[in-house]
């Protein structure tokens, strides 16, 4: 399936995992490749209390700076659920293949994902601002 070095340990708070476990299933047929991906993410994550959560992990709701290694396009997006996602404004939604790999990621960790045509990206997280707001998230 996906080669484990692809992939840094990642962290999520409760509450965003359990809110990602509910997302997840109720896309599951429309959206089969994000769910796939998605909830390998979730079954490997470890799951912590919001409190002990560093703000330096993508978090929903995050400010995320990344670089895209094979282009060195580097690029600044919030983390979001759907129904806030608006690609114009920078906002993009946990269920697109970027937003998948980017939540419980680190700044300084790399992740390869993929693109919905299969090609391999590899990001590296640059920086990391904790939700303002709630955003699904609570603020460290």
């Amino acid at each position: 399936m996906r080669p484990a070095d692809q992939f840094p340990p990642i962290v999520l708070t409760a509450t965003d995992h359990d809110r990602l476990s509910a997302l997840v299933e109720a896309v599951s047929e429309r959206l089969p490749d994000v769910y796939e991906y998605l909830t390998g993410e979730l079954e490997r994550a470890a799951v912590i209390d919001a409190s002990e959560l560093v703000t330096t992990v993508v978090t929903m709701g995050s400010r995320v700076a990344f670089r895209d290694e094979a282009t060195g396009q580097e690029r600044t997006v919030t983390l979001v659920y759907p129904g806030d996602a608006d690609l114009a404004a920078g906002r993009v939604s946990v269920l697109t293949p970027i937003g998948a790999a980017l939540i419980g990621v680190a700044e300084g960790q790399s992740i390869t994902w993929y693109t919905r045509d299969g090609e391999a990206k590899t990001l590296t997280v640059l920086a990391v601002e904790p939700p303002i707001s709630d955003g699904g998230a609570v603020a460290a």
